[in-house]
């Protein structure tokens, strides 16, 4: 019998290519962290590490850092990359199931990966895993484009080969995910206080080849039958080249910081 794909354990398939194409982190962002919590962290732990784009970034605090990553696959390449760092360690398994350390830690980090919590408990997780005034960093990409013309002919490709994920109004073809995370989370919250969005903007091109392998590690392109992903990344392939064979992504990373009450 086969076992259903879970949409949030695809990314393992490909944990080589996302860790080749998937872009990192501006320092800014780590600057943005730091101010907020009003000095360096002494302990990190990072929700859903991945193959480790938010890992690097956290990693030039020189604080201890722990990682949970839930696909073995991708803790695997985690494990490659920062495997001989001292101060980096990697826990396999759910952040759901992660104990934390006595006393909580300093702050709580979580790169393009905080939607596959539990949305019904991951504040509560949020802060039973920090200490007192400790800090919840989530952050990641809203994946845009630079040129709006190729935007719109791009998701008019989508509404013809994969209606399912094509564009809606306000929301980008490649950001379309469960348990989308929701501001009013922190902010009703009785263990959160000082809840705040920092946005930073960054433009990275991407030629057609590099392009179609970046897709490939997008959930909802994962979760197509393989002939319909065969025939709209094709269609997306010409297009890109009728454009010059490069597409600028439009990068706006969304940081939202909290700090833990008590």
């Amino acid at each position: 019998m086969t076992v259903p794909r879970e949409q949030q354990r695809v990314f393992g398939e490909v944990a080589e290519d996302y860790d080749d194409v998937r872009p990192g982190y501006p320092a800014e962002i780590l600057d943005l962290i730091v101010g907020y919590a009003g000095r360096a962290p002494r302990t990190v732990a990072e929700s859903g590490a991945g193959t480790g784009k938010g890992t690097a970034l956290l990693r030039t605090l020189d604080a201890p850092l722990t990682c949970v990553e839930p696909d073995p696959a991708m803790a695997a390449v985690l494990s490659r990359r920062f495997g001989g760092d001292p101060l980096v360690s990697v826990t396999v398994g759910r952040f759901e199931d992660w104990t934390p350390p006595a006393g909580g830690v300093d702050l709580l980090a979580s790169a393009q990966a905080w939607h596959w919590v539990d949305h019904t408990r991951r504040t509560r997780l949020a802060a039973d895993a920090l200490a007192a005034g400790g800090v919840l960093a989530v952050f990641g990409h809203d994946f845009g484009f630079a040129d709006e013309d190729l935007r719109s002919a791009m998701n008019a490709v989508y509404q013809e080969h994969a209606p399912e994920i094509a564009d809606q109004p306000g929301r980008p073809v490649n950001n379309r995910h469960p348990g989308a995370f929701r501001p009013e989370e922190l902010r009703g919250s009785p263990w959160f206080t000082d809840v705040e969005l920092q946005q930073v903007v960054t433009v990275v091109p991407y030629p057609t080849a590099r392009y179609l392998t970046l897709l490939t590690t997008f959930s909802p392109h994962r979760m197509l039958p393989e002939p319909q992903r065969v025939r709209l990344h094709g269609a997306l392939a010409d297009l890109v080249d009728a454009h010059g064979g490069v597409v600028e992504q439009k990068l706006t990373t969304d940081l939202w910081l909290a700090r833990r009450t008590g």
